[in-house]
């Protein structure tokens, strides 16, 4: 049960600095605007899907839970 907290305490950390990045510099609006998300604009309605951006977030918190867990392990 010790571990568990462990991954709770080092998910809170990486949320907070990922929060605090967004806050510190509003102009990293890049994501959600990547080339290849889809948006398709009709009269009165709008369809938005990220695809791109969620390949890449996808990817990098599957590395950093990669990470995480190469340092427990050890």
């Amino acid at each position: 049960m010790n571990s568990l907290g462990k991954y709770f305490i080092i998910i809170g950390a990486v949320i907070l600095i990922i929060g605090v990045v967004f806050t510190l510099f509003p102009k990293l609006g890049f994501f959600g605007r990547l080339p290849g998300d889809i948006e398709i604009k009709r009269d009165n309605f709008t369809l938005y899907f990220p695809i791109v951006t969620c390949i890449l977030i996808s990817v990098a918190l599957s590395l950093i839970f990669w990470l995480i867990n190469l340092f427990i392990r050890k």
